[in-house]
C-alpha cells in the first residue's frame, strides 16, 4: 500500500515509528506536511497538490495533526476523503475530539462516565458554578488548553472563585472539573486501535505537580485495565468516532472517568512504558480496514 503520514516534522517519535512499521511490512509511507498542502476545490474532481505535485492513488491515509493545525490539517483530511481515499481517522471525528466540550456532551450523552464538569464563559454566579461541580477542589481549565496548559488546581472556593474570574477577564471559554481525589494524580491511557485497547500505562504527576502529563515530568507504567476501563475506552472512542485513539480515564469512586479523548495520541511514552510495538498495531489495522475495502461514514 501506499500510505501518506500526515505530519509536520518527520523526525518526531510517533512520524518515524509509523514510517518504520509501514515500511516493514512492505509498504511505501510518505510523509506529508499539512501546512505546504494546498487543494483544488473543483466539483466532482478535488485535488491535493504537494512540493508542485498533484498527490495521487493513494491508499490510507495516517493524519497526526497537532492542536494548533487543526482547521487546516482537517480540511486536508476532508480533501483525502473526497477522494475516496481511507483515512483511519476522518476529518469529523478529529474535530469532533478537539472541541473538549463537544466531545464530553457526546460522551455524557451516551452514558460514559465523567467528572463533574461545569462550562461556562462570564457567569453570573460564580458562587453558583462552584457549586454545581461540587465545591473545592477542582480543576479548572481552558477549553483550548492541551498537554496540561491552561489547567489550574484550585484548592478552596476563594481560590476557584479568584481563577474563574481571572479566566472571565481572558475572555475564554473555560471548563470546571471536580477534582477525583482518588485517582492520586495518576491516570490511565488507554491506546484504542479499532475495537481493542493495544496497551494501557498509568501516568503519575512529579511530587508538587497534579498533572500527570508526560511532557510535565510525570512518570508512566505498564499497567492492567479492569474489563470496565477497557469497555469505556472502545465505547469513547467509537462515540468520537476515531479509529486510533488515547483515552485518558481516571479510577474514580464511581468507576473510570473519562477525562479526554486524544485523535493524534502520542507513540514515544506509551512504547516504552509497555513495550508494544503500537505502530504496527496501527498499520495493520490499516491494512485489513483496506483490504475490505471499507470506506467509513467520516462525517459521523
Amino acid at each position: 500500500m501506499k500510505i501518506a503520514i500526515l505530519s509536520r516534522n518527520r523526525r518526531l517519535y510517533s512520524t518515524r515509528r509509523l514510517v518504520e512499521a509501514a515500511r516493514a511490512r512492505g509498504h511505501a509511507p510518505q510523509v506529508i506536511d499539512v501546512l505546504r498542502c494546498y487543494m483544488n476545490i473543483e466539483p466532482l474532481k478535488p485535488e491535493i497538490h504537494f512540493r508542485g505535485k498533484r498527490l495521487k492513488a493513494f491508499d490510507a491515509v495516517v493524519p497526526r495533526i497537532g492542536a494548533s493545525v487543526t482547521f487546516y490539517g482537517t480540511a486536508v483530511v476532508r480533501q483525502f476523503e473526497m477522494m475516496g481515499v481511507y483515512c483511519v481517522n476522518g476529518s469529523v471525528a478529529i474535530t469532533r475530539a478537539r472541541d473538549k466540550l463537544r466531545a464530553l456532551q457526546l460522551l455524557a450523552r451516551r452514558g460514559i462516565g465523567l467528572p463533574t464538569t461545569g462550562f461556562a464563559h462570564s457567569p453570573d454566579d460564580t458562587a453558583d458554578l462552584i457549586r454545581l461541580v461540587g465545591n473545592a477542589p477542582m480543576v479548572i481549565k481552558l477549553v483550548e488548553g492541551t498537554q496540561g496548559q491552561g489547567m489550574v488546581l484550585a484548592e478552596t472556593n476563594e481560590a476557584a472563585a479568584s481563577v474563574i474570574d481571572a479566566f472571565r477577564g481572558l475572555d475564554a471559554y473555560f471548563l470546571a472539573q471536580a477534582f477525583v481525589k482518588e485517582a492520586e494524580g495518576s491516570d490511565i491511557r488507554c491506546f484504542v486501535v479499532g475495537n481493542q485497547v493495544v496497551a494501557a500505562m498509568q501516568r503519575t504527576a512529579r511530587p508538587g505537580e497534579f498533572r500527570s502529563n508526560l511532557h510535565r515530568g510525570g512518570s508512566a507504567v505498564a499497567v492492567k485495565i479492569t474489563a470496565e476501563e477497557r469497555r469505556t475506552a472502545i465505547r469513547a472512542s467509537r462515540i468520537m468516532g476515531l479509529q486510533v485513539a488515547g483515552v485518558d480515564i481516571l479510577r474514580a469512586k464511581q468507576g473510570p472517568a473519562v477525562m479526554e479523548v486524544n485523535a493524534s495520541p502520542g507513540l514515544e511514552g506509551i512504547e516504552s512504558a509497555t513495550g508494544v510495538d503500537i505502530a504496527s498495531h496501527i498499520i495493520t489495522h490499516l491494512e485489513t480496514e483496506v483490504m475490505s475495502g471499507r470506506q467509513r461514514d467520516q462525517g459521523g
